[in-house]
C-alpha cells in the first residue's frame, strides 16, 4: 500500500462554493490596495530615505489583523465571508510586504546600508509586536485570557 492510499482523501469544495470567497477576497483586496496607494501618495518617500509610510502601513495593518482575528474567532460567530473579505482581502491588500522587500533592496543598492538593514529588521519585529499587542489588548478588553 502506498502513502497516498493510507491517508483519507479530503473533499475539495465545488468550484461554485469557492466563488463567493474569491469574490470577497478580490473586493477586499481592491479596497485595501487603494488605501495603501492613497497612503503612498499622501506621504511619499524620497529615494534613499527611510520608508516610514510603508512601515506604518504594515504595522497598522498587522495591528488591525490582531484585533480582527480575536474578534472573529473568539468573540462570536461571524458570517463566513468576513475573514476572507477583511483579513485576506482588505488587510492583505493594505499591507505591503512586497514593497518592503523592494524598499530594502533599493536602499541596499543605493548604498544606504544602515537605513536598509535597520528597515529590514524593524519592519517584521514591529509588525509581529503589533499583532501580539493588539490581540492581547483585545482579549483583555473582552475579558478573555490567552487561550
Amino acid at each position: 500500500m502506498t502513502a497516498s492510499h493510507s491517508r483519507p482523501l479530503r473533499a475539495r469544495p465545488a468550484r461554485r462554493a469557492r466563488v463567493p470567497v474569491v469574490a470577497a477576497v478580490s473586493l477586499g483586496g481592491g479596497v485595501g490596495a487603494a488605501a495603501r496607494y492613497a497612503a503612498s501618495l499622501g506621504w511619499p518617500t524620497a529615494p534613499g530615505a527611510f520608508p516610514w509610510t510603508t512601515l506604518w502601513v504594515n504595522v497598522t495593518g498587522c495591528a488591525v489583523i490582531g484585533v480582527l482575528m480575536v474578534t472573529v474567532t473568539e468573540l462570536r460567530p461571524v458570517h463566513p465571508l468576513v475573514r476572507p473579505f477583511l483579513g485576506t482581502g482588505v488587510l492583505g491588500g493594505f499591507t505591503t510586504f512586497s514593497t518592503y522587500a523592494v524598499d530594502v533592496r533599493a536602499l541596499l543598492d543605493g548604498r544606504h546600508v544602515g537605513t536598509g538593514l535597520t528597515y529590514l529588521v524593524i519592519t517584521p519585529l514591529a509588525a509581529l509586536a503589533a499583532v501580539w499587542a493588539t490581540a492581547s489588548a483585545t482579549r483583555r478588553a473582552l475579558g478573555r485570557s490567552w487561550a
